[in-house]
């Protein structure tokens, strides 16, 4: 399921409805590849999401929340110049292709009326959004620039021309009559789905799947009725959004009949688009920064598991350790049968019942006295590296647990919660400290819990690091507020923040612990919760790590649509 033609046909017309004749009031660049507009329309503002990701270009509503850069972009300043304050005139789709051109009616440097187009091109890796003068059909900005050594049929240069991007020659399916869709098609070759797709613009698989279902087995009328009752849905705009929670979810705004599964059906076009996409980009966002630290966590852990081979090596060795005091006792009692330059000497081993031989070998180069005080040696090393590395082991154990930990915390992370999960493995000493170019201090930043509500309003925070969970557990939740986390399992810290919450409200919030830890994918998550005057840090602990009692335990089965409803602002 794609973003393809019909997908873009319905946003544009959606769009068209709620934003002709809206104004535009700012204009922000959260990423390098995304624009939110904020548009008023009827005393009310949107927030219109633009994206020209390579894997989530997109167009929508959306009522998510994007981190502003404090310095604006030149792309961004060039478009707030052009369209801050502007109307829109119309939002209309090309043909039936992922082209979507937005007409915004301004005004010029001598305050004449001007008509300015942003052309937002949803294609995949060669997505684009182009800032065009409509009167001269002049490039005046882009988000991505190409010059003609990339791209021989166009290059997107400011001051370039604008040209569409080449024609694939194939047919628009929502201008033919059913014959003519027919007589296109070849029924002697087979594989009608890839002809229908491989002929007609804007037709993904998914599509071209629905019309040969529809079809069965039927004759040519049959692929031309389901074809004309498709063609039809599509051209009243009649569209039914939805997403399918299936092993690998997706979305489509018609109806289809070969695909089963769970469907979670939308009232818009745009709220089925945020609620698919949201958290998609900026989770790959977020690896691209974590990259390095992912990398730099997987080889320690990688260390620790080479360490722990070596650390039961030595305990296995240690094992041994009374064997050798053993052999020191009897060589002193035989020192007369020795000499040096023997490589072994066999004993009677008073310790055995039976009075049995024993050997014990010698190093050659050694005195009799000294091979004795080397095997007493050999013994009293093992005997106290045992407990070493006993506690070696331990220590190791707790390293990987808190590893782990912030592994699983960069698989949740927001993007500013990054540079925190950085900064403390700086603080711990698995980083280096980035050397600065000025002397001036830094102005260190609170944490920030993520907010959440739980359906009567109460707000829930999450932590996302262990920087936000030392600071939420200790400097903001109250001693008589409640605090979750997820039972022996590495997972975020939540606290409701109430004395008393209802059963609900205490589920919902097992539900963010839930999700926000490793076992997310899981079922019958054991949460704990306990007030916060419970919970304590030992001295010595690593960041994130606490004790608690006096606890109680809800099981709950981690459900993702609870991050979307309990993301949403309460109602006054």
């Amino acid at each position: 399921m794609v973003f393809d033609g019909i997908v873009t046909r319905a946003i544009t017309h959606e769009l068209h409805q709620e934003m002709a004749s809206g104004r535009v009031l700012k204009i922000y660049q959260p990423t390098d590849t995304e624009l939110l507009f904020t548009i008023r329309k009827f005393g009310t503002n949107k927030q219109l999401l633009i994206s020209a990701h390579s894997s989530y270009a997109r167009m929508h509503f959306t009522t998510d929340t994007y981190e502003n850069p404090t310095e604006p972009s030149m792309y961004c300043m060039m478009l707030r110049k052009y369209l801050n304050g502007s109307f829109i005139e119309s939002v209309e789709q090309m043909e039936n292709e992922r082209i979507i051109h937005i007409h915004f009616q301004t005004k010029n440097e001598i305050g004449d009326q001007s008509v300015k187009t942003l052309i937002v091109e949803l294609m995949g890796k060669h997505s684009n959004i182009i800032l065009v003068d409509q009167e001269r059909q002049v490039i005046l900005e882009s988000i991505k620039h190409v010059s003609s050594a990339q791209n021989r049929h166009r290059s997107i240069l400011p001051g370039s021309s604008y040209v569409q991007p080449p024609d694939q020659g194939k047919y628009n399916p929502l201008t033919i009559d059913g014959d003519t869709f027919i007589r296109k098609l070849d029924f002697n070759a087979g594989k009608l789905d890839q002809q229908i797709v491989n002929t007609y613009m804007g037709v993904s698989p998914v599509l071209a799947k629905e019309i040969v279902a529809r079809a069965g087995l039927g004759k040519t009328d049959a692929f031309k009725d389901a074809f004309t009752s498709i063609q039809q849905q599509i051209l009243e705009h009649q569209y039914e959004p939805f997403i399918s929670r299936n092993k690998k979810e997706g979305f489509y705004v018609l109806p289809l009949s070969f695909k089963d599964g769970e469907k979670e059906y939308f009232n818009s076009v745009s709220s089925m688009l945020d609620t698919f996409y949201s958290g998609k980009a900026e989770r790959d966002r977020v690896k691209q920064k974590a990259g390095d630290l992912l990398r730099f966590l997987t080889n320690e852990q990688k260390k620790n598991k080479r360490k722990l081979v070596k650390l039961d090596k030595t305990l296995e060795q240690a094992k041994n350790a009374d064997r050798y005091q053993r052999d020191g006792e009897l060589l002193t009692a035989h020192m007369h049968l020795v000499k040096k330059g023997d490589k072994e000497v066999k004993v009677v081993d008073y310790y055995d019942p039976n009075q049995a031989k024993r050997t014990i070998a010698l190093n050659e180069n050694k005195t009799p006295s000294e091979n004795a005080q080397a095997l007493f040696k050999k013994y009293h090393k093992l005997k106290t590296s045992k407990q070493m590395v006993e506690e070696e082991k331990k220590k190791t154990y707790q390293e990987m647990e808190y590893l782990d930990q912030v592994i699983e915390q960069i698989d949740t992370a927001r993007e500013q919660d990054i540079e925190e999960i950085r900064e403390e493995l700086q603080e711990q000493g698995y980083l280096k400290k980035r050397q600065t170019k000025t002397k001036q201090k830094k102005k260190t930043k609170k944490p920030v819990p993520e907010i959440f509500y739980a359906s009567d309003g109460t707000e829930i925070l999450v932590g996302k690091n262990n920087k936000q969970n030392e600071y939420l557990t200790n400097r903001i939740a109250r001693k008589d507020e409640v605090w979750l986390h997820t039972k022996d399992i590495p997972g975020s810290h939540v606290v409701i923040r109430s004395t008393d919450p209802n059963e609900d409200t205490l589920l919902e919030a097992a539900q963010l612990a839930a999700n926000f830890s490793k076992s997310k994918h899981s079922s019958s998550v054991p949460v704990d919760y306990t007030l916060i005057r419970h919970v304590k840090k030992p001295n010595g602990a690593k960041p994130g790590f606490v004790t608690y009692d006096n606890q109680k335990t809800l099981f709950v089965t981690p459900d993702q649509s609870y991050l979307t409803k309990l993301k949403a602002t309460p109602s006054s």
